[in-house]
């Protein structure tokens, strides 16, 4: 039985607004273990303890200075410390349809397995993750 755990993909679902679906019965179904984080400094903090197999994540377009200017989103730093301590990890982006045009930018930094937009639909994710 212990093989089985040692097996089991895991999931980090950083989840930094009320947009975010709540797929953990799917994740359940498929076998995966959820461990969800509600910010990007505590998902880095994670990712240096843990490699996940799969990040599912919201994408928030850097208007202006939010996020000082030189990053595109809220994802960019994640993204570089996916390249130093999980590049492995497959990262599946969350997005509103109006923002959709600027996601393409994150595949520079590491390349994204998927992006859907809200709402989104429990089929969809479930053949990203098992592909």
């Amino acid at each position: 039985m212990r093989s089985f755990f040692m097996s089991a993909k895991t999931l980090f679902s950083i989840i930094e607004s009320s947009a975010h679906p709540n797929l953990t019965a799917l994740y359940d179904s498929l076998g995966i273990k959820e461990n969800k984080i509600n910010s990007m400094r505590k998902a880095i903090a994670a990712l240096k303890k843990q490699q996940p197999d799969f990040i599912v994540a919201e994408f928030f377009y850097g208007y202006g200075n939010n996020y000082a200017g030189v990053n595109i989103s809220n994802l960019d730093v994640l993204l570089y410390s996916l390249q130093k301590y999980s590049a492995q990890t497959k990262v599946i982006v969350l997005v509103d349809k109006s923002e959709l045009q600027h996601v393409d930018k994150l595949n520079d930094i590491i390349k994204l397995h998927d992006v859907f937009t809200f709402p989104v639909n429990k089929k969809q994710m479930q053949v990203s993750l098992t592909r």
